[in-house]
């Protein structure tokens, strides 16, 4: 009670110095939930290319950014190689403005994949795709939410454009919603999931008029999916099929893995340390308002080690302010950045687009840091006040 008169003595300077904090605080945990959300995604990425080799055109071979589906069975004889899968990857908009947020993006790969894969899909609803069967999908939960589709919709692949004059070779096809996946937080969740002959027929569609009618859909893919025997070097096995395989680049898995690893480092660094900043700059509001109190109450300092306070309870009391003060501080700031992130959460969710993710740890690592701050900017003005002579203190003010 008494360190709650204290703070109210002076309400006007405390609550600018509370304010410095929840400012700093608030900062550090919008950029903090900001750079969660880009690890989560990021750390998607990561695992999903650590496990194989993505193989593309080299620009020297078939051309137009497309690889022949024969070209996995050239690949699969390659010493090291366990298995490689065609795989297809376009646009689930026609219309580019609806791409905004991460739009969608339809997938496919050749039957067996998911046997070799380590990055795990859960269905939430419905069933896991049935490559056999034809006009099927399985919706992300981003991607069943932005189209707003459950269980048996019919929902149309590439969607509409809004204008068609825009897109006059505009081709779609209905597909049966068959699956929603559980949410990954991470790329899949915008991903609308089909058979790898749907795929092909979606990727032939998208293809330049001059070009469609000269390619046999049945022979072409985006990339191929490459996976080694156990113990064999990705990396080295990449290289091996660069080398022997012609007109087609093998892409190390490392190379993949460090520049999300390098994305999210980076991008880590810079909102922690804008957010850092703010949160230093209410540091030091908090060690000029206990440096002013101590100065305030010589007098009061004095009586009470006259009548027999000692060191460590001045110590004690002075630290005690500054950490509620942290405490106060960072409490209300946390509050403020959660319903800040959470209103700009629900505004962008339109447009399936989710900017911060404010994880328990981000929380719990706000408020420890805005007490640790508190307590440490009161560190220097309460031994300041407890060291006080209590002659020299009467004699004060």
């Amino acid at each position: 009670m008494e360190t709650v008169r204290n703070l109210a003595r002076r309400k006007l300077r405390n609550g600018l110095t509370i304010g410095g904090i929840v400012i700093g605080v608030m900062a550090l945990t919008t950029m903090g939930a900001m750079s969660e959300k880009t690890t989560a995604l990021l750390d998607g990425g990561r695992r999903f290319f650590s496990d194989h080799i993505v193989v593309s055109d080299s620009g020297n071979g078939f051309g137009g950014g497309l690889v022949q589906v024969g070209t996995a069975q050239v690949i699969e004889h390659v010493d090291g190689v366990a298995a490689a899968f065609p795989t297809i990857g376009v646009p689930g908009h026609a219309d580019p403005s609806l791409s905004l947020g991460g739009g969608l993006f339809v997938s496919a790969t050749a039957p067996g994949f998911e046997r070799y894969e380590h990055f795990q899909l859960t269905v939430a609803r419905g069933r896991q795709l049935d490559q056999a069967r034809r006009g099927e999908v399985v919706l992300g939960a981003d991607a069943a939410k932005a189209l707003n589709a459950g269980l048996g919709s019919v929902i149309r692949l590439p969607t509409p454009p809004k204008d068609p004059s825009t897109r006059p070779d505009y081709v779609g096809h209905d597909f049966r919603v068959v699956g929603v996946l559980e949410k990954t937080l991470t790329a899949p969740d915008s991903f609308a999931t089909v058979s790898f002959a749907d795929g092909q027929m979606l990727l032939s569609d998208v293809l330049p008029t001059a070009v469609r009618g000269t390619l046999d859909s049945h022979s072409i893919a985006s990339g191929i999916a490459v996976f080694g025997q156990p113990g064999v070097d990705l990396d080295q096995l990449a290289r091996k099929i660069a080398a022997e395989v012609p007109g087609v680049r093998a892409t190390p898995p490392s190379e993949l893995v460090k520049a999300f690893e390098d994305a999210s480092t980076l991008f880590a660094a810079i909102t922690t340390g804008s957010a850092l900043l703010a949160l230093v700059v209410g540091g030091l509001s908090v060690v000029n308002t206990m440096v002013m109190a101590v100065t305030e109450r010589v007098r009061e300092i004095g009586v009470k080690k006259v009548v027999g306070a000692h060191t460590a309870d001045i110590l004690r009391e002075y630290l005690i302010e500054a950490t509620v003060i942290g405490l106060v501080g960072g409490a209300l700031g946390t509050l403020l950045g959660w319903l800040f992130t959470s209103a700009i959460n629900a505004y962008t969710d339109s447009l399936n687009l989710t900017l911060f993710l404010l994880s328990p740890r981000l929380v719990v690592f706000a408020l420890v840091f805005s007490i640790l701050l508190g307590a440490g900017a009161g560190i220097i003005p309460a031994v300041r006040a407890s060291r006080l002579d209590p002659v020299v203190a009467l004699r004060g003010q």
